[in-house]
């Protein structure tokens, strides 16, 4: 139940600015200082954009402030004002369906068709792991060490044609994509990469913050040496937004503004939202049922390889893969006819995304319909 704020005598709060850093720092990314609330997660990435075009200008700029030349480019829309800079980001990733945001998607043609967008951003392969994990070891480490190759490489050609990577954008795991993981290692060198290159390293967790991996931001599982440089948010959070460090602050006011600057009614619903995680400790509860479900998925692929596979994921954020789409797409229909609404993503992939609520018997009666439709189509 939503706390009465007007009986407790603490509604409108005294001092919003305080209020909003104190719910929202609660929960902040270990070594994230700073944040910034907007309206969703494709204007929190699309926002987190200009800090890093902000900070890649700011470090090639000589003297503190804009030439005359940058101010009147600018209103063209040309060199030097608006550079010639670039966002890279992995094939198979969602980021949004503003420009920016969108030009750094690359899942569904129907996503983009029809819209001009930035042509010279990059996207590279994202890695693309064979399960079980623990059986493809060596073929998992050289996927990423390629993925990492290519990252390099691209920086490099970027620079040379006269665009320059000023950041990157990643997704913990692909979500839109087909629920795609990547191991920390992968994610550890990435980041190394990003500061030996000099990009700035944008974790994209609207999909994956908020506890649904069990741990409240995805990325906690990746035992980074040092926090990204921005984490965006949005979904579970209730409104979008991100996280960022000292250096990624403009240094001049009102290069970072909108209306509302996020939805501040929103705010009090998160407040709710965390309250109850905490009280029923469901960030415990996401990775114990999780870890249940995982096996549970385990052992049905291995019932019915000839349907499915690569049972994967952290916490509750959970994916199995069909055969082909077709079948995918039947299983879909069969488990919902059954009260079982799930998600497809990429071309052949079963998404689950049960709330953080979710129990062990709810785990038993979707792994007992689950079989029961596979047993029905092999």
């Amino acid at each position: 139940m939503l706390v009465n704020r007007t009986a407790l005598g603490v509604y409108p709060p005294t001092n919003w600015g305080n209020y909003l850093s104190d719910i929202l720092m609660s929960v902040a990314p270990p070594g994230l200082k700073n944040v910034q609330t907007h309206m969703c997660g494709t204007c929190a990435n699309e926002q987190a954009f200009k800090h890093i075009f902000i900070r890649h200008a700011r470090e090639k700029r000589v003297g503190s402030n804009f030439s005359e030349q940058e101010l009147a480019s600018s209103m063209l829309n040309k060199p030097p004002g608006s550079p010639n800079v670039a966002i890279l980001s992995f094939k198979g990733g969602f980021h949004g369906r503003t420009t920016g945001s969108l030009s750094a998607t690359r899942t569904k043609p129907i996503h983009k068709i029809d819209f001009p967008l930035f042509s010279h951003w990059p996207a590279i392969p994202f890695p693309n792991y064979k399960y079980p994990l623990e059986e493809n070891v060596r073929e998992n480490k050289a996927e990423d060490q390629k993925c990492l190759e290519i990252f390099e490489d691209t920086i490099e050609q970027q620079k040379r044609a006269g665009y320059p990577v000023a950041g990157v954008i990643v997704e913990p795991i692909q979500s839109e994509g087909g629920d795609h993981e990547a191991s920390p290692e992968f994610f550890q060198n990435l980041q190394a990469l990003c500061k030996k290159l000099g990009v700035s390293f944008l974790v994209d967790e609207v999909q994956t913050g908020c506890g649904a991996t069990g741990k409240m931001w995805c990325h906690e599982w990746f035992n980074l040496p040092s926090p990204p440089d921005i984490v965006t948010f949005s979904k579970k959070m209730q409104f979008g937004g991100y996280y960022h460090t000292v250096e990624m602050q403009p240094d001049k006011p009102f290069r970072m503004f909108n209306t509302w600057m996020g939805d501040p009614a929103r705010l009090f619903l998160l407040e709710e939202v965390l309250n109850v995680m905490k009280t029923k400790d469901l960030i415990e509860n996401v990775r114990k049922v999780g870890d249940r479900t995982l096996k549970g998925l385990v052992e049905i692929t291995k019932e019915f390889p000839n349907l499915i596979h690569s049972p994967r994921g952290r916490g509750l954020l959970l994916a199995i893969t069909a055969k082909d789409t077709k079948l995918r797409d039947t299983i879909l229909g069969k488990m919902k006819a059954k009260g079982i609404l799930m998600g497809g993503c990429g071309d052949e992939a079963i998404r689950l995304r049960p709330a953080l609520i979710f129990q062990d018997h709810h785990s038993d009666i979707f792994l007992n319909r689950l079989r029961e439709v596979l047993h029905d189509l092999k």
